[in-house]
């Protein structure tokens, strides 16, 4: 049996704030996680190791012992008789580490059924002290699941509700009018289950949300592109559109050019978690030329043509 580097399971130096061996121990402990890694046997080798390494080096008395014996940690023991003895007037000098003698110890091993279990390292240097705790399991939070949802502005104008599978379970979830691409939203105990009584992980879903072919979002506003036929555009006219809030009629002035662009306020997407509040809705006419032409429209376009060049 080998003296065990804790700082080194956990990867801190040996100078190491408590505050950066929470952080290190809280992020491998995540990485090897027995529920991320199910039937990894090297993954929960190492999640024990680093169970103990954080049991030894959380707790200041645990860490004194350790950094003060060290790689002599075999002879702990006899030497902590030997100042009682020095202490009581029963010993009459002192003797370096290497003065006691003592076998060697054969067989680290890990208990392969305790999540919590030490290793005869850990026992050799603190079991008597500290009450031979070995079969002492240690509560830990279970891991966050992380799911992306994909959406276009359509579902998510109206709050709806929906039905969504994690690792085989099916979590029903309201999503507000209003969400943005990116957005991101927790769903408390819904992640891995914890481990010998520790709080399950929580779920986190960030949303994707497509634009549509012919409207596109930006903030809470809308932009939409609607084709316009010729003659409307030169002589005026009404024409419907279609939107996410329903059909409008929009009146079209005469000489509407291509490329116009028209306001409608408070026609564009809700703003989230802000009920009854939108942004605006902005349509570009896109004119569009006849496809053919008869011989009398051909005509009456030349004429057209002349008049221009009189005026």
């Amino acid at each position: 049996m080998d003296f065990v580097d804790y700082y080194n399971t956990l990867g801190v130096p040996k100078n190491a704030s408590q505050e950066d061996i929470k952080k290190a121990y809280r992020k491998l402990a995540r990485k090897f996680h027995p529920d991320v890694n199910p039937n990894d046997e090297n993954a929960k080798r190492k999640f024990q190791q680093i169970n103990e390494a954080n049991e030894v080096l959380s707790d200041p008395e645990k860490r004194k012992k350790y950094d003060q014996y060290g790689e002599n940690w075999k002879h702990a023991d006899q030497y902590e008789q030997a100042r009682s003895r020095q202490s009581s007037g029963g010993f009459a000098g002192q003797q370096g580490y290497g003065g006691f003698g003592g076998s060697g110890f054969e067989g680290y091993t890990y208990s392969s059924g305790d999540e919590g279990a030490f290793s005869d390292f850990f026992e050799s240097l603190f079991g008597n002290r500290f009450g031979g705790r070995r079969s002492r399991s240690t509560a830990f939070r279970g891991q966050d699941f992380n799911a992306e949802l994909q959406l276009s502005i359509k579902d998510v104008y109206k709050t709806q509700k929906q039905t969504i599978t994690v690792n085989g379970k099916n979590i029903r979830i309201t999503i507000p009018a209003g969400v943005a691409s990116g957005q991101k939203i927790r769903l408390k105990g819904y992640g891995s289950p914890g481990v010998n009584g520790g709080p399950n992980g929580d779920l986190y879903i960030t949303f994707t949300i497509a634009d549509l072919p012919d409207m596109n979002r930006k903030g809470n506003d809308l932009y939409q592109t609607e084709n316009l036929d010729l003659y409307t555009a030169l002589l005026g006219g009404e024409k419907v559109i279609e939107t996410l809030g329903g059909k409008i009629k929009l009146k079209i002035n005469p000489i509407t050019q291509n490329g116009t662009k028209v306001r409608l306020k408070g026609k564009g997407f809700p703003v989230y978690k802000s009920e009854g509040s939108f942004g605006d809705l902005y349509v570009t006419w896109n004119v569009r030329l006849p496809d053919r032409l008869s011989e009398k429209e051909k005509e009456l376009f030349r004429q057209l043509s002349e008049l221009s060049k009189n005026n």
